[in-house]
């Protein structure tokens, strides 16, 4: 059984790594994964604040910068953040980092890490490409909200949590474009291509452990279902 987990940038950095919480989250997947000697999960992390703090800089100094650089940057924050979490799991996941989904052929050990691949997208997308691969039918995108809500809740206080939303109606909300850096609960463009392959998927919040070890667990949990 493969889990597929989308884990948010801005949890792992928000703007330096926050080690409270990879301590936390490294006891619960190791807890789950001793559980059951055929658990195997895919972890792929984004750039969160060392992304968009070195995007911020291009752009101050290049204001006209091109999203291809920009989401260079971010595939490269990316990286780093990967490169952390695989040295945290080193002893489960003897693979290099993943930066490209499409060349994966062997799922060694109990973990394989991934990273952004190339511009376009985000890593959601890199995430729903390894859950085809491996015959996973979900993706747990973890981050900083806890739902998906009808509008922006900062901005509209008359947003409403959804707890679940089909693809055409989610894809609606999100438009078909990626840009570098773009807040929306899941990619547009993972979002189509999840559609199209019949994976589903969880957004919920990544720093609730206790939410997420129910998620891993088939328990019920917050969050929306999106599918």
């Amino acid at each position: 059984m493969v889990k597929v987990l989308s884990l948010g940038g801005s949890i792992v950095a928000p703007e330096t790594p926050d080690t409270g919480f990879l301590s936390e989250f490294s006891g619960l997947i190791r807890s789950w994964l001793s559980e059951d000697s055929g658990r195997k999960l895919i972890l792929v992390v984004g750039g969160g604040g060392p992304a968009r703090i070195y995007q911020k800089a291009l752009k101050t100094i290049v204001p006209e910068t091109e999203n291809e650089t920009a989401d260079w940057i971010g595939i490269m924050a990316t990286r780093l953040n990967a490169q952390l979490l695989k040295g945290i799991f080193a002893d489960i996941c003897p693979g290099d980092v993943i930066y490209d989904p499409t060349t994966v052929s062997i799922f060694s050990g109990r973990m394989i890490v991934a990273a952004g691949w190339k511009p376009g997208f985000s890593t959601d997308n890199d995430a729903v490409l390894l859950a085809e691969r491996f015959s996973a039918d979900m993706v747990v995108n973890l981050s900083n909200i806890e739902k998906v809500y009808t509008d922006d809740p900062k901005k509209n206080p008359e947003a409403k949590p959804i707890d679940s939303i089909s693809w055409k109606d989610f894809r609606k909300m999100v438009g078909d474009e990626w840009v570098p850096g773009k807040n929306v609960p899941f990619d547009p463009v993972a979002s189509r291509h999840a559609e199209k392959a019949g994976i589903k998927v969880i957004c919920a919040s990544g720093r609730d452990i206790n939410n997420l070890r129910a998620i891993l667990n088939g328990e019920d949990f917050t969050g929306t279902l999106i599918g």
